[in-house]
């Protein structure tokens, strides 16, 4: 499918630290609506910083970061985050469908119920993820993999402009890795999605585009990747072997 070539997210020589050290500085990026774009860099190198920068959680010191719908510059987007697993308290108590119905827009008067679209836009998604029959189950008696569904379903349920996934591989059931892929795909039609990873043959194979972010961010498409490029951002040697359709990616001995 061709890119779309309307921009939905424009960051403009972007810096952003934590107290007196910077974590980011010259990120220039565009993001368009329905591209989907690889997230990869080393741990340390700032993709969280990136991400939260993004939605709005970090204040940034420099630069700007610039949303447009339908090639119109607009103060904010839909955005729908899927975090790291670790990030998620599963003593909290709520249950599936709580879980997902909170992925839609409050209504502003919080005494209003949702409305009977609302519920059947949920038991969809539920029925999407593989959920159904555990709406009413508690997050804290989930396996890894189904907490994971709940939350991808809470972040897709709305139908965001933008879809952010955060490491989604962590956790996730093997039957379901190749079904969540399908999900993307699927879900790529309407939305444009960033994808997060420390799996570099899942992005690659995955993704139209690539940013490796190592304190700035460097930006190639998907066909334009080579080896030396991800061996000088990553700090490791990695070696590309290529097999139809389907690349993959083998890591060689580090050298100490």
């Amino acid at each position: 499918m061709e890119q779309n070539k309307n921009i939905l997210v424009h960051i403009d020589n972007l810096e952003v630290g934590y107290e007196e050290k910077i974590v980011l500085h010259h990120v220039n990026l565009t993001i368009y609506e329905k591209d989907f774009l690889g997230i990869i860099g080393p741990n340390g190198g700032g993709k969280t910083t990136l991400i939260k920068s993004i939605m709005g959680l970090k204040e940034i010191q420099k630069g700007q970061i610039e949303f447009y719908k339908n090639g119109t510059k607009v103060n904010h987007i839909g955005i729908g985050y899927l975090p790291q697993y670790n990030q998620v308290d599963k003593r909290f108590p709520i249950n599936v469908e709580e879980v997902v119905l909170s992925g839609l827009e409050t209504p502003k008067n919080i005494w209003k119920r949702y409305t009977g679209k609302q519920k059947q836009q949920v038991r969809g998604t539920i029925m999407k993820m593989g959920l159904s029959g555990l709406e009413k189950r508690s997050i804290g008696t989930l396996s890894g993999g189904q907490l994971q569904r709940a939350l991808l379903a809470r972040a897709v349920v709305s139908q965001p402009d933008l879809l952010i996934l955060d490491e989604p591989d962590t956790y996730i059931d093997k039957k379901f890795e190749a079904h969540l892929y399908d999900l993307l795909t699927e879900i790529n039609e309407d939305s444009a999605i960033i994808l997060v990873s420390h799996d570099l043959g899942s992005v690659i194979q995955n993704v139209r585009s690539i940013a490796c972010v190592n304190e700035t961010v460097d930006y190639h498409p998907q066909n334009d990747i080579s080896e030396d490029w991800i061996q000088n951002r990553m700090g490791c040697p990695i070696e590309l072997i290529g097999h139809g359709d389907l690349p993959h990616r083998v890591l060689k001995n580090h050298h100490k």
